[in-house]
């Protein structure tokens, strides 16, 4: 297949899905890559606790902070809201530092990220990513302020509306009056930088060679497999990523590392006209997209 004829397939792939979005994927070993629209910017969602994963990491390898050290996490006024984790603890519970980077990982879990973002503040992990040559993400604000959103004030059922509203709203230059959708006030990132993020954590980069090892095996473990795991895991490849998901946004960045030793850094960021919460087409139209600019980067090689 050409490939006019597969970059028109994966766009129409994803109208059809309702989404528009930038993907990036980049073959580790000899820098080749083919994406759709892969300098878009786009609110990170929970993509953001990669790097602060990283950043807290970093630290903590240079002594200034101790992975061993407790915390208290006690229940807030939005106890039984989100996904599983944290937030739906109703008693305290103490945790230390490096399960906390676990559970913000593996479990995209954002009270633990905000326990984490305590000890290095939105403004310091920008400054370690800097330090680290990572250009491109933007970090501002605490991945619980993501839960303010118009959805957490409308009453069950009327979640439509809140995606009605985001969808609506949203101006030319990716203005946004819900913050947590406008790309000038939001935790924000493009497929091409996140990509660039896995680069640094697969391949030899300025990010120490324990963290990004730590970081390779906390993706590996991530717990939410519905989006590109299908397209990309199997018995002869190895699937590690994080997902990031807020009202419209559906993303996932990961790594596939075949048995055959090619090994491919993926980013798909998008963004639905959908006004619907649960959307099983456009995930499966992500990792459909995903795929078709993986199979023809592969060919183009052999």
């Amino acid at each position: 297949m050409s490939t006019a004829k597969v970059f028109r397939e994966a766009r129409q792939t994803l109208e059809d899905a309702g989404l528009r979005g930038g993907f990036l994927v980049r073959d580790l070993d000899s820098g080749d890559e083919l994406g759709l629209e892969p300098d878009a910017v786009f609110p990170a969602t929970s993509l953001i606790k990669v790097p602060l994963a990283v950043a807290t990491l970093e630290r903590a390898g240079r002594g200034e902070i101790n992975l061993e050290r407790t915390v208290t996490v006690r229940p807030d006024r939005r106890e039984g809201l989100g996904p599983p984790g944290l937030m739906r603890f109703r008693h305290p519970a103490t945790v230390a530092v490096e399960d906390l980077i676990y559970l913000a990982v593996a479990l995209s879990d954002s009270v633990a990220a905000d326990e984490l973002f305590a000890l290095t503040p939105p403004g310091n992990v920008a400054a370690e990513l800097r330090r680290l040559g990572l250009d491109g993400i933007a970090v501002r604000h605490r991945t619980l302020d993501l839960m303010d959103t118009p959805a957490q004030r409308l009453p069950a059922g009327d979640e439509h509306l809140a995606q009605e509203l985001a969808i609506g709203a949203v101006t030319a230059g990716q203005g946004h009056p819900v913050p947590q959708l406008d790309v000038s006030r939001a935790n924000a990132g493009s497929a091409r930088s996140f990509v660039d993020l896995l680069e640094a954590l697969w391949r030899p980069s300025k990010i120490s060679a324990p963290v990004a090892a730590r970081l390779r095996e906390l993706m590996s473990l991530n717990m939410l497999r519905h989006r590109l795991a299908p397209d990309f895991a199997s018995d002869a490849s190895r699937w590690s990523s994080k997902t990031g998901t807020l009202l419209t946004m559906r993303h996932e960045i990961g790594v596939v590392e075949h048995a055959d030793g090619r090994t491919y850094a993926i980013a798909a960021l998008t963004e639905s006209r959908v006004p619907a919460a649960i959307q099983p087409a456009a995930e499966v139209a992500m990792g459909r997209a995903a795929r078709m600019l993986r199979d023809l980067l592969r060919d183009s090689a052999l």
